[in-house]
């Protein structure tokens, strides 16, 4: 799947060639709010915007504003909900919304700024994005990937982070594999599948749903020449030794925040021991690699099973992402 917000910042850069735009940032919420922080809209002065900040509830107010001549300054917070503006449609159950408004002119120091975060979206790094409230931002650096609905508000000074979505690399296509490509998509996870042995790809492969990138490639290869950024998970759920026991040699060498491969109790010891033996991995390396994979659920089905995978990976990005 396409991170929403990476379309969000290449329709503002089509615009910043021409004219000004006004980048959107959804900062806090309270109560029942369509979006979560870090969300983003852009739009012109024409009625024209990408993405969303509630999923309709404010889009056509705040364009409206912006026609009217509000929001000249180069950043301020907008609230929409009690206590701030009231939409023409109410947010449910009473929501409040903050938003992060910055103006835009047109031309190149505009577009050098979100081309900057468009790769980190993109993958490459995580920013720390950090204004002070009627300035322009001066701050946006590389940093350590941290949860980007973390929001710091201080004064008037706002820290954000920007960064690509959770990525989940499968190493080859099992039925596991599909349901946890599924789950994955659906919890906003670009999700890549690596297969090459052809009779999986003549199996599985049209079974992928729309927005999962499959490469038809041997993982270790890709892990070998690419890795991967710290926001990603890496599984194996093949029993195939050939496919996830590569695959756990090159994981354990990248940045990848959960590693782990589909096996019983005995087979996993199995693989742990032939990864130790054979492959020389220490016992620090060893122990990044979740063998059996998932919650201890008692799965027995694919989508079982797949489910118990993608809670734990859920469940250890939301802690190692504070």
């Amino acid at each position: 799947m396409q991170h929403l917000d990476i379309s969000v910042i290449r329709q503002a850069l089509s615009w910043l060639e021409t004219r000004p735009v006004w980048l959107c940032t959804v900062l806090k919420t309270y109560g029942s709010s369509p979006r979560s922080p870090g969300a983003l809209m852009a739009a012109v002065d024409d009625r024209l915007f990408c993405g969303s900040l509630s999923g309709g509830c404010v889009e056509d107010d705040f364009i409206a504003r912006i026609g009217n001549g509000e929001y000249r300054a180069a950043s301020q917070i907008v609230r929409y909900g009690e206590g701030g503006l009231e939409p023409g449609i109410a947010l449910p159950c009473g929501g409040v919304l903050d938003i992060l408004v910055e103006h835009l002119p047109a031309g190149e120091q505009s577009i050098r700024y979100l081309q900057k975060m468009a790769e980190a979206l993109n993958g490459h790094f995580a920013l720390q994005k950090r204004l002070e409230i009627g300035q322009p931002c001066r701050h946006l650096e590389v940093t350590d990937f941290a949860d980007i609905t973390q929001v710091d508000i201080s004064g008037n000074s706002v820290t954000l982070h920007v960064a690509a979505a959770p990525r989940l690399l499968i190493a080859g296509l099992s039925s596991v594999a599909l349901y946890c490509a599924d789950f994955a998509h659906t919890l906003g996870f670009e999700v890549v599948v690596c297969e090459n042995r052809p009779e999986a790809l003549e199996n599985f492969a049209q079974q992928l749903r729309p927005g999962v990138t499959l490469l038809k490639q041997f993982p270790a290869n890709y892990l070998e020449q690419r890795s991967c950024h710290a926001n990603t998970a890496i599984v194996a759920l093949t029993h195939d030794p050939r496919m996830d026991d590569l695959t756990m040699m090159e994981a354990v060498n990248t940045p990848a925040f959960y590693i782990g491969v589909m096996g019983s109790h005995r087979n996993s010891a199995r693989r742990l021991e032939r990864l130790e033996n054979i492959a020389e991995l220490s016992p620090a390396q060893l122990k990044r690699i979740q063998a059996p994979i998932g919650l201890p659920l008692g799965s027995k089905t694919p989508a079982e099973i797949a489910l118990a995978v993608m809670a734990d990976i859920v469940k250890r990005k939301n802690e190692a992402r504070g």
